[in-house]
């Protein structure tokens, strides 16, 4: 499997994964991803060259957005003045659940945070999707806070406010042929 940028082409396949993603959350009882992502949002972090696509073949196997840029109003200013990266939208077609393709994505997003200089890989996710947060936690996360609705730090509400984060570091146990460029270099200002 190959790990590579997302391209412009590939916002329909993305699209389709959380639509994937949400059927099988909904059979699970979690409303996490019931409403559709606007297109023209996930086209900008396309753009942006954060989105990235695990390729098996012509098949995609799964996807994962890595950012230095943090949601709106989830974490302090002092949190913000540490060097991180921030994962969102990790999916994994069902067809290769069960193969630890979440886990492995996590350890690539883990080292490449650390090779642009993070100190922390950081996510958000959905706060009652209590299934997922256990997930993070056996993948090396420790939880920091949950921001409930209308307590997020700047405001505004919040559905997907539950916050964990984990030490960046150097992993080359992901088993992927990475196809990405270098990452470039975090600039933080202390």
């Amino acid at each position: 499997m190959i790990i590579t940028p997302a391209e412009p082409h590939d916002l329909a396949t993305l699209l389709s994964f959380r639509g994937e993603a949400a059927a099988w959350l909904r059979d699970l009882g979690s409303d996490q991803w019931s409403r559709p992502y606007p297109a023209d949002k996930l086209l900008a972090t396309i753009e942006a060259n954060t989105v990235f696509m695990l390729r098996d073949g012509h098949t995609t196997a799964g996807t994962i957005t890595l950012t230095p840029d943090a949601e709106e109003g989830l974490w302090t200013d002092e949190e913000l003045a540490e060097p991180s990266m921030f994962i969102n939208k990790l999916t994994v077609a069902r067809e290769y659940a069960g193969q630890n393709l979440g886990g492995r994505l996590l350890d690539w997003a883990s080292d490449r945070a650390c090779r642009a200089g993070a100190r922390w890989l950081r996510l958000d996710a959905w706060t009652t999707n209590e299934g997922l947060q256990q997930y993070y936690l056996t993948q090396g996360f420790t939880h920091v806070r949950t921001v409930h609705q209308g307590t997020a730090v700047n405001g505004g509400p919040r559905v997907s406010g539950w916050l964990a984060q984990r030490t960046a570091r150097l992993s080359a146990d992901h088993g992927f042929t990475d196809r990405t460029p270098a990452p470039e270099r975090l600039r933080f200002v202390a």
